[in-house]
């Protein structure tokens, strides 16, 4: 198949949850013998208008990038440049991933006759405690019904969580299917450390309220204080980051990494014993709206680099980590149940060592971006064949 892929203001390549998701997509289905052209941004935030007559377009892990840089919240303007695109290329099915001001994929698809696959990975109308959500109801709802149109649009809809496409879609033609990790990347850390070696928790993420970066730096206070003989490392950044710095103050085995290059994980990851993901549902209102409809790129590569992982205990986060099988559960926001699961696992590591192979062994079974584009190829296959049905 030639599959167009628009992923609007995702920066491609790019160390973002969006970039890994959009690329392990685009080399999946490139690697099971399909053409791939995928439109992004450069970089995130560039402003390159020249883009809008004539895309960079580049070669990359077996597919075609074109670089359409327009600012994330005037994907809008890209419409023009897309379909231009579109009829250049005359691909057989169109994917788009879903984003508020953006919908050039579905449009030329629509115009163009052409099946389309609708990605929908966050609530797509906002609860209305949300301020874009009460300003849309201000202005008559053209969000949503923009948003809802695209649903309608579509031939397939891949989501985490059938929750984030509004109701009146019909169910049918929704498909749930969770991010994953590449197995053949992240793979298990040795066996055998050296005698004097130092067990190593991580957090991988954004740092955001809900992601539980707060609660993860306060656990390691508490186990430092404690004395417990380990390090703590903390890859990512986000607004948070000040605020978490200085709760970890001066303790020497809190460590900060900041934002990582997305090839160094898989080398970061191997030389972890423990990873950690406190999200906190609490601190985000489309979360609580709509249930955990992330799917968690870092627990997934945790569990694909066979480490036991300690996550809240929340749907459908206890369906992936399963208590004392994967890994162990605590209630979110619990900041001294999380540093005792912690502890639990350095002082057994008989148990960690038992959580996280069996980890690796599911996320194998269920969690791969190779089993994600398996599926995606198949929902291609079907939606673009001859005579298919109207929805699948």
């Amino acid at each position: 198949m030639n599959i167009f892929y628009v992923a609007s203001g995702i920066p491609l390549p790019g160390s973002l949850g969006g970039s890994t998701h959009a690329f392990e997509v685009a080399r999946g289905l490139a690697s099971r013998g399909h053409t791939v052209h995928v439109v992004a941004v450069t970089r995130e935030g560039h402003t390159n208008l020249r883009h809008l007559w004539a895309p960079a377009t580049q070669q990359w892990h077996g597919f075609t990038i074109h670089h359409i840089d327009v600012p994330k919240a005037l994907s809008c303007l890209s419409f023009a440049t897309i379909d231009r695109l579109v009829r250049q290329l005359k691909p057989d099915v169109i994917m788009e991933r879903y984003y508020n001001f953006a919908g050039g994929g579905m449009l030329a698809a629509r115009r163009h006759h052409i099946p389309a696959l609708l990605e929908v990975n966050a609530l797509i109308v906002d609860p209305p405690s949300v301020r874009k959500r009460r300003l849309d109801d201000a202005l008559g709802g053209p969000m949503q019904h923009w948003a809802t149109v695209q649903c309608q649009w579509a031939d397939a809809i891949v989501t985490p969580l059938h929750t984030t496409v509004p109701a009146s879609i019909d169910r049918a033609r929704i498909h749930e299917h969770p991010w994953g990790a590449d197995v053949e990347r992240f793979t298990p850390r040795p066996a055998q450390r050296p005698a004097d070696h130092i067990p190593t928790v991580v957090f991988v993420g954004s740092f955001r309220a809900w992601h539980g970066v707060e609660h993860a730096v306060k656990a390691a206070r508490i186990l430092s204080d404690r004395g417990l003989k380990a390090r703590f490392q903390f890859i990512g950044s986000g607004p948070q980051f000040a605020a978490v710095r200085a709760i970890a103050g001066d303790a020497p085995n809190i460590e900060f990494l900041g934002m990582q290059p997305y090839h160094r994980m898989p080398e970061l990851l191997s030389q972890a014993d423990i990873g950690i993901a406190p999200f906190d549902t609490s601190k985000h209102p489309a979360l609580q709206a709509a249930g955990f409809f992330w799917s968690p790129l870092k627990v997934h590569e945790y569990m694909a680099s066979a480490l036991p992982v300690i996550t809240s205990d929340i749907t459908p986060l206890n369906q992936i980590v399963r208590h004392q099988h994967e890994g162990l559960l605590v209630a979110e926001g619990d900041v001294p149940a999380l540093a005792d699961a912690i502890q639990r696992l350095i002082h057994d590591p008989a148990l960690a060592q038992r959580l996280g192979a069996a980890g690796r062994d599911r996320v194998v079974a269920h969690f791969s971006w190779q089993q994600h584009c398996a599926e995606l190829e198949r929902l291609l296959s079907a939606i673009s064949a001859p005579q298919s049905p109207d929805h699948i």
